[in-house]
């Protein structure tokens, strides 16, 4: 668990992400192993919002609203033609209700106040509708990389189900999901490269790492319900807005 407080958090990660952002290439939602997913969720949702995505966006670009606190990334995602804001997951600057599907990958672990988070998730989802997140499992499993790129907390798979239900948010499909190396030496490196040497290793990353991952990626391996996690690292699940 990150001791700093969830102000300290949102500025560490702004410097972080917009140092980060500034040197990196966006790759395209159609790239990623969570593409499939997404068209047949986009085929039933005409309005749609993804928050904090980066340069990482997994929905795509054209018809979708994009909130992220970073100011490079939003200005790389309006280059592209996207409705993209400045804001923070913990306060989405729309009405209750407002979206079909919405996608919220890599975010609710980085905020101080994380309930609040997921309340602002299931906040602007339409009942019925649908929310794509995804969390670090496993606290004993907290590393130096969990710090270096501002998470807040790893989640127990039992508590990160009651924080859900808490916003009637339920479980349809999960499945294993992340680009973390598996290697300790490989991400100690890559810290070091960033930490040490950012232009280096953000050209390294755009035209070698980044490529290569995505082209080795595996297809992501959804289940019903919530799948065994005793040897996963982060979750993908798929959540479903209760009706009223």
């Amino acid at each position: 668990m990150s001791p700093r407080t969830g102000r300290e958090l949102f500025e560490a990660n702004r410097r972080f992400y917009d140092a980060l952002w500034t040197d990196l290439k966006l790759v395209a939602p159609e790239r990623f192993n969570t593409w499939p997913l997404v068209q047949a969720l986009v085929a039933r949702s005409r309005r749609r919002l993804e928050v904090g995505p980066g340069l990482r966006p997994r929905l795509p670009i054209t018809g979708t609203e994009f909130v992220d606190a970073s100011a490079p990334a939003l200005a790389r995602l309006r280059g592209c033609g996207a409705r993209a804001v400045m804001g923070s997951a913990t306060s989405l600057p729309f009405r209750d209700a407002t979206f079909e599907l919405v996608c919220a990958l890599d975010i609710v672990e980085h905020v101080g106040d994380d309930e609040r988070a997921l309340r602002e998730l299931a906040r602007v989802v339409a009942p019925g509708g649908v929310v794509i997140l995804s969390a670090p499992l496993h606290r004993a499993r907290w590393t130096a990389f969990d710090d270096l790129v501002g998470h807040a907390c790893r989640y127990e798979p039992r508590e990160l189900l009651a924080m859900l239900a808490k916003h009637e948010l339920s479980v349809k499909q999960s499945a294993a999901f992340g680009m973390q190396p598996r290697s300790s030496r490989l991400v100690d490196l890559g810290m070091w490269w960033i930490e040490n040497r950012r232009a280096q290793a953000s050209w390294w990353y755009n035209h070698l790492i980044m490529p290569f991952a995505l082209r080795f990626e595996r297809p992501l391996e959804l289940r019903d319900g919530m799948i065994d996690t005793e040897r996963v690292d982060e979750i993908l699940l798929v959540c479903e807005r209760a009706e009223r």
